[in-house]
């Protein structure tokens, strides 16, 4: 057994150096590209690329909660939705979203590096020639660093389709997934990690892992999907008050519940980009210890305000912490990162419940666990931030710049994501018909029924 691993290790190392690569062992140090130890260069890249594959699981994890979430006769299109976003987005990212992202270009977005060329630089190269400069901290080949960005854009897009559950035509997702991939996220990304307006503005925004860059950018463009689709059949009464749809399967809601918290070991010590062992070492504490918390406190919030311990809220609880934490996970303490996700443990149900009674129908939570934990997260950085956060005597400069972000991010996923979708509504149709919504889109939209040898009431 030790043999193989052994062997499957070298035959990586002879993989990754036969790759085209931009960054090359390089690192920008003073303005010059300076080459690290071979030992660095191989750790971190094989650090990156495994957390790269624990956030691509992440897929499935999401795959599971949302089917669970939601009722069986649709859990078919469900899967397919999570099989689909990720592999248009690849082309999606590969073509246009990484160069968008984080190509050279201006403060808005970037204009260079279309299909991710290779570059080769020696050391003592001036930084600024590389097409990626704004990667160029990391010494891990452009492949590897694109592999894991990837990753990041796909998550953006299926936090979307949790949203927009039920009653969204497939071919209309389709079209969605593939402008957030390849447009609207790169660009956020840009403003925030590409050398964008954002990362120099005041004194400039930090966002490490994607709290906003990612969750809320997904959560924000999940609301705009659900205000223009509407609620589902028989989601509100006469009198429009809500009305509880339950789930079909809710240890399949957990299970993916549990995957995802798994994948976010790759999440967030990943975006660290680099194997420095007490880095990733406080990232992985920070981010388990706000999920733990996240989950209790949503648990205890639900037990108050709905007289039971919810489940479901529990297990959004938990997704809360890791989105709220996820901005601020390398630059908190361990105790600061109890209260960044206590705080959204509470938060969250609070959200789900008032996004429910504006009649804005989220079948699994997305918006409020994305968009809102998302925000919340980046804005209480400038809190807790061990450095410059205000409770630590860092003044309120760097505050701002993270409230700043917020409500950028914010105004472009709501304006962007109402041109999206009231486009796709007139051109193409984004609401299927009563009858295929009362059906269940799974025979509807695919022709399959997940559970073929099982009664599923088209009513529930």
């Amino acid at each position: 057994m030790n043999k193989r691993i052994i062997i499957t290790i070298l035959i990586l190392t002879c993989l990754l150096s036969l790759n085209a690569f931009a960054l090359n062992g390089l690192v920008d140090t003073d303005g010059k590209l300076e080459k690290v130890e071979d030992s660095k260069y191989m750790g971190d890249t094989l650090w990156v690329l495994v957390a790269a594959f624990l956030v691509f699981f992440m897929q499935a994890g999401f795959a599971m909660v949302e089917s669970g979430f939601t009722r069986a006769k649709n859990a078919v299109n469900i899967l397919m939705k999570n099989l689909m976003d990720f592999s248009m987005g690849s082309i999606a990212y590969w073509a246009i979203g990484f160069a968008i992202m984080f190509g050279a270009g201006n403060a808005f977005m970037g204009t260079s590096g279309w299909f991710v060329p290779s570059e080769t630089f020696t050391a003592g190269t001036d930084a600024s020639t590389s097409v990626f400069s704004s990667l160029e901290w990391s010494s891990v080949p452009t492949y590897a660093a694109w592999l894991f960005q990837l990753v990041f854009a796909a998550t953006a897009a299926t936090i979307v389709s949790g949203a927009m559950a039920e009653r969204t035509q497939f071919k209309s997702y389709l079209i969605y997934s593939v402008f957030i991939t390849g447009l609207i996220y790169p660009i956020v990304g840009h403003w925030i990690w590409g050398g964008g307006w954002l990362s120099s503005f005041g004194e400039g925004m930090l966002d490490f892992a994607g709290s906003t860059v990612v969750h809320s950018t997904g959560g924000w463009l999940a609301l705009t999907g659900a205000i223009v689709l509407g609620p589902r059949i028989g989601k509100y009464d006469n009198e429009g008050k809500p009305r509880p749809i339950a789930g079909h399967n809710l240890p399949l809601a957990a299970l993916g519940v549990f995957i995802l918290w798994l994948g976010w070991f790759g999440f967030n010590p990943g975006s660290q980009m680099g194997a420095d062992a007490a880095d990733i070492s406080l990232i992985a504490i920070t981010t388990n210890i706000a999920a733990a918390a996240g989950a209790i406190t949503a648990m205890i919030t639900a037990w108050l305000i709905l007289g039971k311990p919810d489940a479901g809220m529990a297990l959004n609880g938990a997704l809360a912490g890791l989105v709220a934490i996820t901005a601020g996970c390398a630059f908190v303490s361990p105790t600061s990162a109890f209260i960044i996700g206590a705080l959204g443990g509470i938060v969250v149900v609070l959200s789900v419940l008032l996004f429910e009674n504006l009649r804005i129908d989220d079948p699994v939570g997305a918006i409020s666990v994305h968009g809102t934990c998302g925000a919340l997260g980046t804005i209480l950085l400038g809190f807790f931030h061990s450095e410059s956060g205000v409770i630590f005597g860092g003044g309120f400069g760097f505050l701002w710049a993270q409230i700043v972000g917020v409500v950028a991010v914010f105004v472009w996923c709501m304006i962007t994501g109402f041109i999206l979708f009231y486009g796709i509504k007139a051109i193409t149709g984004l609401r299927v018909t009563e009858e295929e919504e009362a059906e269940g889109l799974d025979y509807n939209e695919h022709g399959a029924n997940a559970y073929p040898d099982f009664n599923v009431s088209s009513i529930r």
